[in-house]
């Protein structure tokens, strides 16, 4: 089966996914809410797994919420909270409920969340789970069993175009490729010029590539990034210009900055789509994308 996804990445045109961020809880209303507001506007919503490694409603559940109101999920799936059997188990479940997107993601270390005395799995990386993607859907599992009943994904990875250095990245990339990755989503970025240089090299290869772009909110929001995550690098002018916005106007500066990254993305072509996190404010995507000039 091909998902509306899957139909939108190959048929060309400049795609655009977001994410939506199940609660810590059981009470779904902002997240529907956003989801409602979103899923005409956007290809697809991706629904983070434990982001940070923070215990929230799961993703699975997430997702068959985006369906439900109307949406094209994208199931995040991190192999840091199960293992094989329950990995594979969930991926079986997705695929009967309709679920036919998948992000295949190793996951954040649990020294980042709020259990640190939790233990950690990692029983399989990612490009390893992606392989269990295509071995389910060829109808064995990883274990060389048949499957009484298939599953069809449209399976995607990660990668960080701006860590340093970038070759250990380049070579991860090139394995979940193999592995069987149609997209891959970008982590954040910022820096357009040095996205373009590795775009020069990605581009050679058949898979769609989606940048992530997260939305600022502050200049001490994009300081806290270059000092605690991994692979995101805020230049100094952008936190600058964050920094000199007009009392109360610093989210506008924050959306027009996003807006005219995805603007120049789309108009120098320089990849597939994008994939914005405006991060606990979703509602904002559709005023990203009107100042991207994309609706």
């Amino acid at each position: 089966m091909v998902s509306a996804f899957q139909k939108a990445l190959k048929s060309g045109k400049f795609v655009v996914t977001c994410e939506a961020a199940p609660p810590k809880g059981t009470n779904l209303e902002r997240m529907a809410h956003d989801i409602e507001l979103l899923k005409d506007k956007v290809d697809a919503i991706n629904v983070t797994d434990h982001q940070s490694s923070v215990m929230r409603f799961p993703s699975l559940g997430g997702a068959l919420l985006v369906k439900e109101i109307g949406g094209e999920p994208i199931l995040q799936m991190t192999c840091r909270d199960r293992n094989r059997l329950a990995l594979q188990a969930d991926l079986l479940l997705a695929s009967y409920k309709g679920i036919h997107n998948v992000l295949c993601l190793t996951g954040d270390s649990i020294m980042l969340g709020d259990h640190k005395e939790a233990k950690a799995v990692f029983d399989l990386d990612s490009s390893q789970l992606l392989g269990v993607v295509r071995k389910l859907e060829a109808g064995k599992d990883i274990s060389g069993n048949d499957l009484d009943g298939g599953v069809s994904f449209c399976a995607g990875a990660i990668v960080t175009p701006e860590a340093d250095p970038l070759e250990p990245q380049l070579i991860k990339f090139e394995k979940k490729i193999e592995a069987g990755a149609e997209f891959i989503q970008t982590q954040a970025v910022f820096d357009l010029d040095r996205f373009k240089k590795f775009m020069e090299y990605a581009g050679q290869f058949n898979v769609k590539i989606l940048a992530g772009i997260i939305l600022l909110t502050s200049a001490p929001m994009a300081r806290f990034m270059n000092n605690n995550i991994a692979g995101v690098f805020v230049p100094q002018d952008l936190i600058d210009e964050m920094a000199s916005a007009p009392k109360g106007q610093v989210l506008a500066r924050g959306i027009e900055i996003a807006g005219r990254m995805i603007k120049r993305i789309h108009e120098e072509k320089m990849c597939d789509g994008v994939h914005i996190m405006a991060i606990n404010k979703e509602e904002l995507v559709p005023d990203i994308m009107s100042e991207a000039g994309l609706i």
